[in-house]
Formats: C-alpha cells, structure tokens, sequence
C-alpha cells in the first residue's frame, strides 16, 4: 500500500511559480514510476508530467514542456513538480499518481495510487 500527500499549492499571478512536493509513504517508492496530474472543474483529469522509478526518463505534456520540471528524491520518499511562468489555464487541482512498474505512463488509468490533490489557482 502507497500512500500519497501532496503539498505546495496556492494561488499566484500569472508568470509566477510554484513548486509541488508529493510525500510518499511505502518501501516501494524508488521502484515506482510516479506522475502529476490535474483536474480542472468540468473538465477531465489530464496529464502533466511524469517520472520513471530511479528519475532518469521524464515526460511533460505539451501544454506544460519548458515551464514544468518533474524531480523525485527517492532518499526523501518524495516527489517534486517546479511550475514556472505559470498561466491562468493552469489552475487546477493536482494529484500525484504512483504505479507499481518502474516506467513512466501517461495514461490515468494505469496509476494504482493517488493523492488527495492539492489546489493550484493562476490569476490572471
């Protein structure tokens, strides 16, 4: 059993930044590729950005690539999302996703895992 906890949301001006930390407790950790998503209200829970177990893949959706940096501290049992120039459109609420295969997924499905969210709001 995982078990996630997300921190580091708020609100901030357009262009600013935030940094999301995602707090995992479980031995499995460093064997899990993990991910950041995000749901806006009426909208469905989309992809952001995602990191292989040991953090040597990473992938960012397009929306997000050049702004976004995905980490992990696999000593720390935790994971990181650095969220630079944000925009209004990014407000959301976001979830950190763990899945027991060392290879990242985009896919919401394939996460077994799931935080409660932590929400973003990006004023304009």
């Amino acid at each position: 059993q995982v078990q996630l906890v997300e921190s580091g949301g708020g609100l901030v001006q357009a262009g600013g930044s935030l940094k999301l930390s995602c707090a995992a407790s479980g031995r499995t950790f460093s064997t899990s590729a993990m991910g950041w998503f995000r749901q806006a209200p009426g909208k469905e829970r989309e992809f952001v950005s995602a990191i292989s177990s040991s953090g040597a893949v990473t992938n960012y959706a397009d929306s997000v690539k050049g702004r976004f940096t995905i980490s992990r501290d696999n000593g720390k049992n935790t994971m990181y999302l650095q969220m630079n120039k944000l925009k209004p459109e990014a407000t959301a609420v976001y979830y950190c996703a763990a899945r027991s295969k060392p290879a990242y997924s985009g896919r919401t499905s394939e996460y077994a895992y799931w935080g409660q969210g932590t929400q973003v709001t990006v004023s304009s």
